[in-house]
């Protein structure tokens, strides 16, 4: 009887059943406060109905020759890749400082650090992708060099995000335990903390990259190179069976990158 007794919820009070209802009418009302700026026209979208079903045709008959042309899918979806792969990395080794120093663990005396750490990837991340591109494309011109340079600062507010977390969540036994026998904040560092946290930072950097490489696509639609490029070009002049093998082209190369990444990740963590 006992232990059927434990198996039941407690019953809630009046307040926190009246709390519960309003919680969910708040919700309710803002769904229907988003809807108020949809501006949705049946009309409309009936009208451009044909365009979607020439996509889909275009996705079941592409234009296969597109795929082995010079400059064509393959080309610029190497392009995207180094793009991607390029940001990633230098984001990657950027982001190490930040961590650390957004870390609550790693600076206990001095609470504020952690707070500025923390406030500056907050900023970095706040800034979308396709704003970031835009900046650089006016600074460095065209090219896959302005989408490297986005999807490199973007990165940095992620990457660094999560391996703050990586370094709050890690067992610090090992650093107390070097600290006690006379180990400075260098050899702390060195032997405790970067052994426990640098398979979860490979891991965060590699599962970045998957993002990226879809973000290295999108970029190239705004002027920053890549497979995104040919793909606004397909678009505007309605050439169907090449954004059908652009599309299928894309999509190839992210499973396989979402397959290797994810391979990769379960062997580091």
């Amino acid at each position: 009887m006992s232990q059927q007794k434990g198996l039941i919820a407690p019953k809630k009070s009046a307040g926190q059943r009246v709390g519960a209802y309003i919680s969910w009418l708040i919700v309710l009302g803002l769904v229907l406060w988003s809807t108020t700026g949809m501006n949705f026209d049946l009309e409309k979208a009936l009208h451009s109905m044909p365009t979607v079903k020439n996509i889909f045709k275009g996705l079941f008959h592409p234009e296969w020759s597109f795929f082995n042309e010079s400059e064509g899918v393959v080309d610029n979806m190497i392009i995207t890749l180094e793009t991607a792969f390029l940001g990633t990395s230098v984001a990657a080794l950027l982001a190490v400082p930040f961590g650390f120093l957004a870390a609550r663990n790693m600076s206990k005396k001095y609470v504020w650090i952690s707070w500025f750490g923390k406030r500056i990837l907050n900023i970095i991340r706040t800034l979308p992708e396709l704003i970031i591109a835009i900046i650089f494309l006016v600074a460095v011109g065209p090219g896959p060099f302005a989408g490297m340079l986005a999807i490199g600062f973007h990165s940095i507010g992620m990457i660094g995000k999560l391996y703050s977390e990586a370094i709050e969540n890690m067992d610090e036994g090992p650093m107390e335990a070097l600290t006690a026998v006379g180990a400075n904040r260098i050899q702390t560092l060195f032997f405790s903390v970067l052994p426990q946290v640098l398979p979860e930072f490979f891991s965060f950097a590699l599962y970045k990259f998957e993002i990226d490489v879809r973000a290295a696509s999108v970029l190239g639609m705004v002027g920053a190179g890549g497979i995104g490029t040919p793909l606004l070009f397909a678009l505007q002049s309605q050439d169907w069976a090449r954004v059908g093998i652009i599309f299928i082209g894309i999509v190839i190369a992210v499973v396989i990158i979402d397959f290797i990444s994810g391979s990769i990740r379960k062997r580091l963590v």
